[in-house]
């Protein structure tokens, strides 16, 4: 689309599919508890919604990832399974000034990935977390912004529980509108 016709698109309903492949790469040893690397493949499909109501935007995803087996998983190097591990995110957005000002509520939910080593279930390495938080763009001059976010854990079964801070600078050759 040339410049001019996206700058005066408006956004209706969207809908988009994207997958996600990560190989089996980086520095990998069956004897290490710790990698670097990856020693399996992972795969994720997942499927996007966004719809504008007026100043309002609703986006919505949801995903699986899968993963191959881990034929050399430490310390005997015995194979590794890891269940499947469904996400789920969506933002809720307001334009609050014509020009790139705007604020978002965002939030997720993922839950999966039971580890299996030898053939026998782990149980306890079931993934269940959940995080909300915020974000908030300010634009500085006419191509450029300033975007702070943060989020919390809501629930965790198993998993890091953290605060996240994100501070970003943004530059779009576009500019704003006319």
């Amino acid at each position: 689309m040339p410049v001019q016709d996206f700058v005066k698109w408006k956004q209706k309903t969207l809908l988009g599919a994207s997958v996600k492949i990560i190989a089996p790469t980086g520095q990998y040893s069956g004897t290490k508890l710790v990698n670097w690397g990856i020693n399996r493949w992972g795969f994720k499909p997942e499927l996007g919604y966004s719809q504008r109501f007026g100043r309002w935007i609703l986006d919505a995803y949801g995903g699986v990832w899968f993963f191959t087996t881990n034929n050399a998983f430490p310390p005997l190097a015995v194979p590794q399974t890891e269940g499947s591990i469904g996400s789920f995110e969506g933002h809720l957005s307001r334009d609050l000034w014509k020009y790139r000002l705007w604020a978002s509520l965002d939030g997720n939910f993922w839950f999966g990935g039971t580890t299996t080593v030898n053939g026998i279930e782990k149980p306890d390495t079931r993934q269940t977390s959940s995080r909300m938080g915020g974000t908030l763009s300010l634009p500085l001059t006419r191509h450029q912004s300033i975007k702070v976010a943060y989020s919390k854990g809501t629930y965790i079964l198993f998993g890091g529980d953290y605060q996240n801070l994100q501070v970003a600078w943004q530059y779009s050759w576009l500019g704003r509108p006319q």
